[in-house]
């Protein structure tokens, strides 16, 4: 099978590229590749292949200003817009598997959301993927090409991008705490099971959540990164404390580590479900504890 991978060089896309080698994988990336390209500002010169997996994104920045927030729209929609236009040229692909992002929900808390719950972001992030997933579908259903959106949440691997790499980073040095007890549940996944169900999902289509069906704790997974690093246990400051110090940081803003915003959402659960991926797929993920290193 020919493959066509956008992002290659990127934490999933190397997974990707990894768990595909024994295919003829054609990788797309703006710095180096088998196709060096800019999506955000050209249409790209493609052979024809029979899957291509589009991973090139904009995440993990929070934008300061209104050209970073359209940065977001010109790199997930106008970006994708442009890999539509290079493959109308080179010749459609049979299937077509499009890495979105929980982010379209636009929520901060909330337990199992499945794939059916509103599309209802604000930010410059949710709402380019938003776009960029009605784009997708819309192409796919015009063109007959079979369509996958996969809506992840964390990622976990080795030396994670996002919020679970600046974990990481802050126990390594330090100065990572808990908030109370630390009882915040996340969905993540291991980055390796997210290409293996690409593999599964691609000639089937649908979208889907992937978590390891667990959703740990941010105790549970401070712990399990503090054993691998031999580093003591973190602390774990009462909430009354932190609130105050994020009422400090409303008040100067700027680089301040924490906020009321910020606070809120490192307290509140938010999980989604993965059961629709079971049922359609057989989707049977490892522990992300049990199986994450640093």
């Amino acid at each position: 099978m020919k493959i066509i991978l956008t992002g290659a060089n990127g934490f999933l896309g190397k997974a990707i590229s990894n768990y595909f080698a024994s295919h003829e994988l054609v990788k797309i990336g703006r710095l180096q590749g088998d196709v060096v390209v800019n999506l955000a500002d050209e249409i790209p010169v493609l052979p024809a292949a029979d899957l291509v997996i589009h991973a090139a994104g904009k995440a993990h920045v929070v934008p300061k200003t209104d050209q970073e927030k359209a940065e977001f729209h010109q790199v997930n929609v106008t970006g994708t817009a442009n890999l539509f236009s290079g493959l109308l040229s080179s010749g459609l692909p049979k299937y077509f598997v499009f890495i979105s992002s929980v982010s379209v929900y636009g929520l901060e808390e909330g337990v199992l959301i499945d794939e059916q719950y509103p599309l209802a972001a604000e930010d410059a992030y949710g709402k380019s993927k938003i776009e960029a997933e009605a784009l997708v579908i819309a192409w796919c259903k015009q063109h007959d090409v079979i369509c996958s959106i996969l809506r992840l949440p964390l990622l976990a691997g080795q030396n994670p991008p996002g919020n679970l790499g600046a974990m990481v980073k802050a126990i390594t040095k330090g100065y990572y705490f808990n908030i109370g007890s630390g009882e915040a549940q996340k969905s993540m996944v291991m980055v390796d099971d997210v290409a293996a169900f690409i593999g599964a999902v691609h000639p089937i289509g649908g979208i889907y959540h992937l978590t390891d069906g667990l959703h740990p704790s941010f105790n549970t997974l401070s712990l399990s990164i503090t054993r691998q690093l031999n580093k003591r246990k973190p602390l774990s400051l009462p909430f009354f404390m932190v609130k105050t110090l994020a009422l400090i940081g409303d008040a100067l803003g700027g680089k301040f580590p924490i906020t009321s915003k910020k606070l809120y959402k490192m307290t509140q659960t938010l999980t989604f479900s993965d059961q629709k991926a079971r049922n359609d797929i057989g989707w049977n993920p490892q522990s992300v504890v049990d199986n994450f290193s640093v």
